[in-house]
């Protein structure tokens, strides 16, 4: 379509909407009851919707019409200076180096240029080298990375025209696992919600509304005066109906309700959303309010924002989780403390009396009126800053001001004190707590764990590995209804049971190296955890430090690998350094996805004979096909040097490569892919003879 058959259609769209008034009274339809005219909703919902979407394409094709011609100018205008340029300077002709002298010269060769005059160059035929073997692109990773299923195909995969012909269904089931999506194939009844808006307000600015008598609403359908506040409810029931899975006609009005309302706030910003603290902008709202950024973005278990390990699922005691009580200050931060004011306050926390020595000395009238215009001129973003705090601190107002900078303890307090709406309730919070351990108890616990590991790996022959994820059942204790006695996994420091929970694993209290089964981590296939295991070393911050041999992949302390063609197949990886027996080599990270969307990769990863597949447990699988790290080329092997073990790591199932036996310098890494007999013919071809060490 060229720009005038583009100016047309948008000329005719345009003249459609003119027509409304005409168009109405000829869909229209006497009623025998009322003798109201009825308009089919349904219908015009459809062309009011085609109507949009065309507008929208045409709108978009011309907008990038005009992207391209500028473009081609900017482009145009760059070329033209960059060869006024290079006219302007002058050619030298450099004689080239005497390279391969030892290969004889086959004939002489003339070098044309539109840059630099005819050069004359002698011709050398050099031997044939051996290619390097085909790479596909992939992007590297240090650790996991978890993606979402793909609903839709990203392409067709050509795998040639042979592979075609002798398969013809391949393609048809492929398009079938994904319910026949295409990335780039156009969907006609996709509405997205600007053109949800669009729609409605089209129906209802052009259109008469049902409430409104037919002949009276027909003459005045384009007058606002004659217009109903709100798009009455047969027009969201006409759009369900036309797309019924958008919702009902109530959840298209709320939805309606929601978009205009998050359109009308300034910025376009969502409700829980505010300004920056530190901002000119901040505003003073509550502390849930301050603190949605961080409770939605920020990542319990890895400690920073953004985690593309573990998707934020939020649970009951997410938000209502209790702070650790602060000492109180009992000694004055200076000498106009506000415990001067309130006096110091005895064992108990209760303030006693100002003793007559501590008291201040009277201020004046224009001292107390200043310091009275200190406390009230509170800044917005001091106010939220205020209420954050204070479920850290409570009462320390001594600890509170430090934090704030700009205000002192008795500003604090005084501001405390009209905020004491929100103070929470320390007894309650007492009550809520449960007691510490003694250590007695805790050695208890620990024994009874080590046995009680030791039975469960015996009695579960169902080899079945599922995903960890924390539980939280408040007021409920961890028995058979519990996520993580159901998934056959221990309660780990980041679910929300109590510290004393029998399904708690508590670590372990070796004095050596923690690499043999006398260790109760070692037996349960986990690596230490620093925050449980502090007598073998595990919590030591430096790498030099550490005793302990079983925190190799969470402390990233792998081998110097090599890249380079394999003599088996493909690529292979070759280990720089030498490396003893059970000697930790490198971690297999790639994306991690879902057995069923392994199932999809799969099938197409079979036909071009490369996979990268490695199941992490029985809910995921890591696949280094597009991201991963250099142990993805260590290839297979029926007597391999290197073995893989799947680890729990901190909550996380982790896959670690170590060696089998001690492996040299400059050899190359091999571990058992464990394929069945004809898929290891298939996929990796008959494996050469060699003698192991």
């Amino acid at each position: 379509m060229d720009v005038e058959d583009s100016k047309s259609a948008l000329l005719h769209l345009t003249q459609s909407g003119e027509d409304v008034e005409m168009q109405i009274k000829e869909e229209g339809s006497v009623s025998d009851s009322g003798g109201k005219y009825s308009i089919d909703w349904k219908k015009r919902v459809k062309s009011e919707f085609m109507r949009i979407k065309h507008l929208k394409k045409y709108k978009k094709t011309d907008e990038l019409k005009a992207a391209f011609a500028a473009n081609r100018k900017t482009i145009n205008e760059q070329l033209t200076n960059q060869k006024d340029f290079l006219d302007s300077q002058p050619s030298y002709t450099l004689p080239p180096p005497e390279t391969l002298s030892h290969i004889p010269v086959t004939k002489k060769c003339d070098v044309k240029s539109n840059l630099m005059p005819v050069q004359t160059t002698l011709l050398r035929v050099l031997n044939s080298l051996q290619s390097i073997p085909t790479m596909y692109c992939w992007a590297g990773l240090q650790q996991n990375f978890m993606v979402e299923d793909e609903t839709v195909l990203h392409n067709i995969p050509y795998m040639g025209d042979d592979v075609l012909d002798k398969d013809v269904t391949f393609i048809e089931e492929l398009l079938k696992n994904y319910d026949g999506k295409v990335h780039g194939e156009k969907h006609c009844n996709v509405m997205d919600n600007d053109t949800f808006v669009e729609l409605v307000n089209s129906l209802w600015l052009n259109y008469p509304d049902p409430d409104v008598d037919g002949e009276e609403g027909i003459e005045h359908c384009n007058q606002d005066e004659q217009k109903s506040p709100f798009p009455s409810d047969a027009i969201f029931e006409a759009i369900s109906a036309e797309f019924p899975e958008k919702g009902s006609g109530d959840d298209l009005k709320e939805k309606y309700k929601d978009l205009i309302e998050v359109k009308e706030t300034t910025g376009n910003m969502p409700p829980e959303c505010t300004p920056n603290i530190d901002g000119a902008g901040a505003q003073s709202v509550p502390r849930d309010q301050t603190m949605h950024s961080f409770h939605t973005l920020f990542c319990r278990r890895c400690f920073k924002y953004d985690c593309f390990l573990h998707p934020y699922h939020p649970t009951p005691s997410m938000l209502t989780r209790k702070m650790p009580e602060t000492k109180q200050e009992t000694e004055p931060c200076g000498p106009h403390c506000y415990l001067h004011l309130v006096g110091i306050p005895d064992e108990k926390g209760e303030h006693c009396e100002v003793k007559k020595e501590e008291k201040i000395e009277p201020k004046s009238v224009t001292d107390v009126k200043q310091e009275k215009t200190r406390i009230d001129d509170w800044m917005p973003g001091e106010e939220s800053l205020f209420r954050v705090i204070q479920d850290m601190h409570r009462t320390n107002y001594c600890a509170m001001a430090k934090l704030i900078k700009t205000k002192t303890c008795v500003q604090v307090y005084s501001f405390a004190l009209k905020e004491a709406a929100h103070i929470p309730d320390i007894t309650e919070d007492k009550k809520l707590t449960p007691p510490r351990k003694k250590a007695k108890k805790k050695h208890k616990l620990w024994s009874m764990h080590c046995r009680k590991i030791q039975l469960k790996k015996d009695n579960n022959s169902s080899k079945m590995v599922h995903n960890y994820q924390p539980c939280d059942h408040p007021g409920l204790r961890c028995d058979e209804n519990c996520p993580c006695i159901m998934s056959q996994n221990f309660c780990e420091k980041f679910c929300q049971c109590s510290g004393d929970c029998e399904n708690r694993f508590p670590g372990c209290r070796c004095k050596a190296q923690c690499n043999t089964k006398q260790c109760p981590c070692f037996l349960a296939v986990r690596e230490c955890d620093p925050d449980l295991c502090q007598m073998c070393g595990a919590d030591q911050f430096t790498t030099d430090k550490i005793s302990c041999k079983n925190v190799s992949v969470q402390r990233g302390m792998k081998k110097h690998l090599l890249l380079a063609p394999s003599d088996i197949a493909g690529w292979g990886i070759f280990l720089k350094v030498p490396a003893e027996k059970n000697e930790f080599i490198s971690e297999y990270c790639g994306e991690i996805i879902s057995q069923d969307e392994a199932d999809r990769r799969g099938k197409v990863y079979d036909k071009y004979m490369c996979s990268f597949l490695f199941n992490l447990n029985n809910d995921f699988v890591v696949d280094a096909t597009r991201k991963g790290n250099k142990i993805r080329f260590a290839n297979h092997s029926v007597n391999p040097n290197c073995y893989a073990k799947v680890m729990m790591v901190n909550g996380d199932h982790r896959i670690g490569i170590f060696a089998k036996r001690p492996i040299q310098a400059g050899e190359e890494l091999f571990f058992d892919y464990r394929y069945g007999p004809t898929e290891q013919l298939r996929f990796v071809g008959i494996e050469r003879d060699t003698e192991m060490i």
